[in-house]
């Protein structure tokens, strides 16, 4: 081989070894790319907000809670540290503390618990492990340890129901009704 040939291959050989390390010092970083979230968390959190439903113009009922969180998709919520109130019909008002509760948008149910506490518009008071109201019977149900007492009467049961502001109740499971004297 030639001189002139050996001269040419070598810079060849050096011009593609420049190119070489030029390509590699020279590729553009990837930019960064946001982080796409694995999930996105679909629940929505208020502070001292209030549910309530309506029917016929009629307020069914009220929900006032410290704290809700509301599933964007379904609209259920939960509720923490809430006050309520239930309206009947014939304008007497069930009023209604818990620590806890649920509310379900698709049946419009609602299952309240953790130191349950009711009063009555009329007296009545009640207390209950936990409440449920059916929205399609227009039932109020305390469930657990249930006790109600109102003037010289106290009932106690294991579920205590009423579609009427609990002015009429039924009490299922270890039922104990007792009228006249202490109430306790």
């Amino acid at each position: 081989m030639s001189k002139m040939r050996k001269g040419l291959i070598a810079a060849a050989i050096a011009a593609f070894a420049a190119l070489v390390v030029w390509a590699v010092v020279t590729v553009p970083e990837t930019p960064d790319l946001p982080e796409t979230p694995a999930e996105s968390n679909k629940t929505m959190s208020y502070d001292g907000n209030e549910i309530s439903e309506e029917r016929n113009g009629r307020k069914i009922w009220d929900l006032t809670a410290e704290h809700i969180d509301v599933n964007i998709e379904t609209r259920d919520a939960v509720l923490e540290k809430l006050q309520g109130h239930f309206y009947a019909e014939d304008g007497r008002v069930v009023e209604v503390k818990a620590g806890k509760g649920t509310y379900a948008e698709g049946t419009k149910d609602i299952v309240l618990s953790d130191n349950v506490e009711i009063k009555n518009s009329d007296g009545a008071q009640l207390t209950c492990d936990e409440l449920r109201w059916d929205a399609q019977k227009e039932i109020l149900a305390a469930i657990g340890n249930a006790k109600a007492v109102k003037e010289d009467m106290l009932a106690t049961g294991d579920r205590i129901e009423s579609s009427d502001g609990f002015n009429k109740i039924k009490i299922s499971g270890k039922a104990h009704l007792r009228r006249g004297g202490e109430t306790e």
